[in-house]
């Protein structure tokens, strides 16, 4: 006898679209610009021989070291399995299923959407491109409802950045209302913009940072909430028991030094200097229509025809990430930042009379 498993799942996951990673869509090639990851690695040669004991829930020696390079107190730190975790960690902790609900700008980052949706949280959408004031007025519209407010800044997959104006705007709208929660996944290429600073002024401020991205360490899967201490001893309450790995809390330790620092601003400078150059070839294209302004590790292009573009790279083994289903983004294709090689591939391929 077989049993329909479907008649045991919830009536929400049974309609649930899942988020479609990098790695899921198992496109085959040899230059990856489709997952934002750095294309420059360090090899680590691991020394932990004791894996049979569990490793600490919040490891202080990181607490240590990260309060030391974000230049906050580590009080005001919790360690997460990347910011995916810390994401859903908050709709968990502050959402009531079926009651409360999030907002989020869009385009941008699936996650926020999907994770509340996994819950039971309704979320609500407000388009970047709206002018300000009627941003505002959804938020307003909408305050006795929202408990937490997604800005992804730099925003995935746009490349722009909130200003920080409007984004004290919205502190002070939700403040003792609803948290408001900056992703900087990407803020290391562009670190002068960080708004850590402001949770010492805003206690309804929480901010997202990884070492997936700049420190080019994503398979180790680390992140960090940033947040009033309030909020970060309720979290700890919510948090799983051991939510890192004694590898990764090594890896992580390492990446914290000064050695290590230094060698992840080299590969920002890097790979802005490789983003320039991209910017300046992908103009001379001309069936690209549209470039957007980006201050991250990524470049969002719009062609004139972005299918037939991504299936002809996809062909020359270049795996690039479409963006064309989103609304708003018709034809848009994301472009991550590779090495000088892989920059110079992608645009030898793109400059061939293909069209």
């Amino acid at each position: 006898m077989i049993l329909d498993f479907k008649k045991l799942v919830k009536f929400d996951i049974k309609k649930f679209s899942s988020y479609k990673s990098a790695r899921s869509l198992c496109v085959k090639g040899n230059i990856w610009l489709n997952a934002n990851e750095s294309p420059i690695s360090y090899e680590f040669s691991t020394v932990n021989k004791h894996l049979n004991r569990y490793p600490d829930s919040q490891s202080k020696d990181i607490l240590y070291k990260y309060s030391k390079y974000s230049n906050i107190d580590y009080n005001n730190i919790l360690i997460s399995r990347g910011i995916d975790e810390s994401i859903e960690l908050l709709i968990k902790t502050f959402c009531n299923p079926f009651v409360d609900k999030i907002i989020y700008f869009y385009p941008t980052y699936d996650m926020y959407k999907i994770t509340a949706e996994i819950f039971g949280v309704e979320s609500i959408k407000i388009f970047l491109k709206n002018d300000s004031l009627k941003k505002y007025e959804k938020i307003k519209n909408n305050i006795n409802y929202i408990k937490l407010i997604y800005i992804c800044r730099p925003n995935n997959p746009t490349g722009c950045l909130m200003s920080k104006k409007e984004l004290i705007n919205i502190l002070e709208i939700t403040f003792g209302k609803a948290l408001v929660i900056v992703d900087e996944a990407y803020i290391e290429f562009c670190i002068l913009e960080s708004v850590v600073p402001l949770i010492k002024k805003y206690s309804n401020l929480v901010v997202l940072r990884t070492l997936s991205k700049a420190f080019g360490l994503a398979g180790i899967r680390c992140g960090f909430t940033l947040a009033n201490s309030e909020i970060i001893k309720i979290l700890n309450k919510v948090i799983s028991p051991y939510p890192i790995p004694s590898i990764t809390y090594e890896i992580a330790n390492f990446a914290l030094n000064k050695s290590f620092l230094n060698f992840m601003e080299k590969t920002v400078l890097k790979l802005n200097k490789n983003k320039n150059w991209l910017l300046k070839e992908l103009k001379k294209i001309s069936y690209v229509k549209k470039i957007f302004k980006s201050f991250a590790n990524y470049i969002l292009v719009e062609f004139y025809d972005s299918s037939f573009i991504f299936k002809n790279m996809n062909k020359k083994g270049i795996i690039l990430r479409d963006q064309s289903y989103k609304k708003g983004l018709k034809n848009c294709i994301r472009i991550s930042v590779g090495n000088k090689i892989e920059c110079k591939k992608l645009i030898y391929e793109l400059k061939k009379k293909i069209l």
